[in-house]
């Protein structure tokens, strides 16, 4: 079963690495989870509605959980400075090798909770797939508030497990998950809420079945396959974003 646990919990729950339990798909196949990145909502709706609402341009950006650093360079095309920050070693060479030569761009071995950076030192802090299952998160999202300066964005983006049919072939796997429970924590921690349609396309079927099958149980896996015709996906993204106000010390 996947669905990147280790993203999902690297706060609120330990494990291995920097408090991180180990993700059951990029950890173990980062070659198959690197066609998924590139497979992702290729028309770029997730990266437009982020950017509209938390530009990045000449900003200061901390990626939590960079993985082998596939969003860096895109942030790095116009942010001032780009942090990856990642609890996994392999990843974090991955990730090295994938900046190498990218001016203000940097990784760092560390896990959501203990971010090596200053107080008020970065604009945005982006945590795609890192924070699924809400509550157990709170230590994660107070320590990425510590780091925004005044007016800065901690933008969540997550998988929406209420739209078919990918949410649904989530469920299946995942019955003890709660989405509504999970939206109502963010809506807690004080997060804006904007659900994202978005197209992955993939190259062939067997690129499509190669992503399904470190995603999801076989049994799921399969599922998923025969019902999806051709090469192409629709998933929604929930997308949290929460602003650090002005005049205001965040614990």
């Amino acid at each position: 079963m996947a669905v990147r646990f280790a993203r999902q919990m690297l706060s609120g729950l330990r494990g291995t690495t920097h408090g991180a339990i180990p993700s059951p798909n990029i950890w173990h196949w980062p070659q198959v989870y690197e066609v998924e990145n590139q497979a992702q909502d290729v028309d770029g709706a997730v990266y437009n509605h982020v950017r509209s609402v938390a530009s990045w341009k000449g900003a200061d950006v901390l990626d939590i959980g960079c993985g082998t650093g596939f969003h860096l360079p895109m942030f790095a095309q116009s942010a001032r400075s780009v942090i990856g920050v990642e609890p996994h070693p392999p990843l974090i060479a991955a990730a090295r090798a994938r900046v190498e030569g990218l001016p203000g761009v940097r990784i760092a071995e560390a896990g959501a909770e203990n971010l090596p950076v200053e107080d008020a030192s970065v604009d945005l802090v982006h945590a795609r797939t890192a924070y699924f299952f809400g509550p157990g998160c709170g230590r994660g999202i107070a320590e990425a508030m510590r780091v925004l300066r005044p007016g800065g964005r901690l933008v969540v983006v997550d998988l929406d497990a209420t739209s078919h049919p990918y949410g649904e072939w989530m469920r299946a796997d995942l019955p003890q998950y709660d989405p509504v429970a999970v939206e109502r924590f963010f809506d807690a921690q004080g997060f804006d809420l904007t659900r994202i349609d978005t197209r992955w396309e993939f190259a062939d079927r067997d690129a499509l079945a190669s992503v399904l099958g470190i995603e999801f149980s076989p049994r799921t896996a399969s599922r998923a396959l025969a019902e999806t015709l051709g090469t192409a996906l629709h998933v929604r993204y929930r997308v949290h974003i929460r602003t650090k106000p002005y005049g205001l010390v965040l614990k």
